[in-house]
């Protein structure tokens, strides 16, 4: 009990020592330095919390100084806050810096649009006073959004039902008046929204969606999502973070999900930063697509690009980039056509175990009592024409057959990354490219000179071993809007020389 006594003792003098000032200091002289003259906080929504960002004050003195005063220009009215040195407020006094040393200031804002007259919102970080006083200034584009939030009961915020039973999704059904989103403000989506049966959300051209961590869209089934975006104006789905360190983050949302039986047709899109891009589910019941997806880019999904779960997909002129797992996904069986499509898959996060490209046939079931059963669909086409199936990976493209169900499938006029150095694939007679009754004209491990894979950029050069490979199709301009309907290369885009 004693030693213990004693313990606390040293600790509670060591904690009064340290608050203590035991230096001596002169006043600043308006010598200070600063990391930036600027503080630009981004963009941020209307009443959502910017990022913290960070203002160095050094002293290049050899004497250690005391600052009288840090304040923000507007006072207490000031839409931005301050942590100086470890402490909160929008005032400090007499803060010291030692000599040769330095501080930091932290600054967050966040801002109603509805109450301030420019949207460029702007104050100063004022240090010092009178004669002597320095400034940093602090600039943040505020804009205005339509939100969409879950809704509330007595007992918190309410989740989604679907097909009369609750999952774990926070989110509400839009309503009638919600389903056409146009380019005139943002939409912000907390929670899942989701599209009811017989209804249709209309995204006009231009539209931009954000979507807060852990939101999504949902299309329930025989609903419809139609996506009309134009070359010049692209729709974007992509997280709520507008500054600039969170432009290329993966995994900042969840997915969106287009279930069974729903008709959907994506043109001219960007899907970024999601943990799924997007997720597509069956369609027995019909021969036409539950989702036609032309002109579109998805990146950065940290699982998967597009995945398809027994499926019936159409795409044309689609890339699909860096994912931590496969940029596309075919499983379960389906129906998948693909035509000048380029799936290129650099992820350099972490460790990636899957190829950019994988079809299968087969779903493991896991019950309750954890036994698994092998489930297998008819896979009734893996068709892909023109196509470039390409990454930092040996092996990019697996087809995956289980017995038990159909497995068909045709490859033409593809490239296709395949280096099987061991051999691991030896038995697999669907990955036998010399079997032109499912091969035509393959380009195995070629290069296809993308311009830059680290920035999902896969606009091909001139040496690429693509030009003028592809077979003629219906589909006539690239996702450029160049034409192609003479000499044709294969992938999303035409050559060009950079």
């Amino acid at each position: 009990m004693k030693n213990a006594l004693l313990f606390l003792a040293a600790i509670l003098l060591i904690s009064i020592s340290s608050c203590r000032k035991d230096f001596d200091t002169v006043p600043s002289f308006g010598n200070l330095e600063f990391s930036k003259d600027t503080v630009f906080l981004d963009t941020v929504f209307s009443n959502i919390g910017s990022a913290t960002y960070n203002l160095k004050v050094y002293n290049r003195s050899n004497k250690a100084i005391t600052i009288p005063e840090i304040k923000l220009e507007n006072g207490q009215t000031s839409n931005y806050r301050l942590n100086v040195d470890g402490e909160s407020g929008k005032e400090f006094r007499d803060m010291d810096i030692l000599a040769n040393d330095s501080i930091y200031v932290f600054i967050e804002t966040t801002i109603n649009a509805t109450t301030v007259t420019n949207p460029l919102y702007t104050d100063k970080i004022l240090f010092d006073n009178g004669n002597n006083q320095q400034d940093v200034d602090l600039v943040t584009l505020v804009q205005d959004a339509n939100f969409i939030f879950p809704s509330r009961n007595s007992t918190g915020i309410e989740t989604l039902t679907i097909d009369g039973r609750d999952t774990e999704l926070q989110g509400r059904f839009l309503t009638d008046a919600e389903l056409t989103f146009t380019d005139e403000k943002p939409y912000v989506i907390y929670g899942y929204a989701a599209v009811a049966e017989d209804k249709v959300l209309t995204i006009n051209a231009g539209a931009k969606i954000h979507f807060h961590k852990n939101s999504g869209l949902i299309i329930d089934k025989k609903g419809s999502l139609l996506v009309n975006g134009t070359l010049d104006k692209k729709v974007t789905f992509e997280g709520d973070r507008l500054e600039h360190r969170f432009s290329e983050i993966p995994g900042q949302w969840g997915f969106i999900s287009m279930r069974e039986d729903s008709r959907n047709e994506i043109n001219y899109a960007i899907i970024k930063n999601a943990s799924v891009g997007l997720l597509v589910d069956d369609n027995e019941n019909t021969t036409e697509p539950t989702l036609t997806i032309k002109n579109t880019e998805i990146y950065n999904s940290s699982n998967y690009g597009l995945l398809g779960r027994n499926a019936n997909i159409l795409g044309e002129n689609v890339v699909i980039g860096n994912t931590g797992q496969s940029s596309l996904a075919c499983t379960f069986g389906g129906t998948y056509n693909f035509t000048h499509s380029t799936f290129a898959n650099y992820w350099s996060n972490s460790f990636r175990n899957l190829p950019a490209v994988i079809v299968n046939n087969h779903f493991t079931q896991i019950d309750a009592n954890n036994n698994e059963t092998i489930l297998t669909r008819d896979l009734t086409a893996a068709n892909f024409t023109n196509c470039i199936i390409n990454g930092n990976n040996n092996i990019e493209f697996i087809l995956d057959k289980v017995a038990g169900s159909s497995f068909n499938y045709s490859v033409e006029n593809c490239l296709i990354q395949f280096n099987d150095f061991n051999n691991s694939f030896a038995g697999n007679t669907e990955l036998d490219f010399d079997d032109t009754s499912h091969y035509q004209n393959i380009i195995l491990n070629g290069n296809p000179n993308f311009r830059d894979t680290s920035k999902n950029d896969f606009i091909i050069g001139k040496e690429s071993d693509v030009i003028n490979k592809a077979k003629a199709s219906s589909v006539s301009e690239d996702i450029l809007g160049v034409n192609r309907t003479i000499n044709p290369d294969i992938g999303a885009y035409q050559h060009i020389e950079f």
